[in-house]
């Protein structure tokens, strides 16, 4: 069942791309690829309801100190121009897509990137997208629940949205044994509405 959508929603759907969603990226979320049906249903009610469809997109260099070649955590994924770093075929996309990690950085979250040799955090466009739009209100959904997913939403609470997260559209990575049901913990202990 979809959310509510009014004109001052907006809907935003976090890195739905091949090596995320994909049973064959490199950095596949188990059960991404059974998103796309209710992802792409939220996108059809949020254009009906007139509310602002905006996606996030993992856009990385190839040599980035996010990678765990370069001393970071993650995979070799979402390498600028590469097919694994395309959003996933059949998304319906009809928005802006904001794109995050293009540098020397980590970009969990859609509305900030953390600056890895600087440790500054910088903003995206994606706040300037949605006031520019009238936007109150933010539904996220998307992968992964317990990194991009989460660090969207609690970004989104602090800079003044009411966020919801439908958790039946998002999957989680499960680093670490129980990371789904923390990030779970720590969007709702940050006033994230979980429906």
């Amino acid at each position: 069942m979809t959310q509510t959508y009014l004109p001052s929603t907006a809907l935003v759907v976090v890195d739905m791309q091949h090596d995320f969603a994909d049973p064959d990226g490199s950095l596949y979320v188990r059960g991404g690829e059974q998103l796309l049906d209710g992802v792409n249903a939220e996108i059809a009610a949020a254009q009906a309801a007139g509310a602002t469809v905006v996606y996030t997109q993992d856009w990385h260099p190839e040599s980035t100190p996010h990678f765990a070649k370069d001393g970071g955590l993650w995979p070799v994924h979402c390498v600028i121009g590469s097919h694994g770093a395309a959003l996933l075929d059949g998304l319906d996309v009809v928005g802006e897509v904001v794109r995050k990690g293009d540098g020397p950085e980590d970009g969990y979250s859609g509305f900030t990137v953390l600056h890895l040799p600087t440790g500054t955090n910088r903003g995206t466009k994606l706040s300037t997208i949605l006031d520019e739009n009238g936007v109150m209100s933010v539904v996220v959904v998307g992968l992964a629940g317990d990194w991009c997913v989460k660090e969207t939403a609690i970004d989104g609470v602090k800079l003044g949205y009411d966020v919801t997260v439908p958790l039946e559209l998002t999957r989680f990575v499960e680093l670490q044994p129980g990371d789904g049901d923390r990030a779970v913990e720590a969007m709702r202990e940050s006033g994230v509405t979980l429906v």
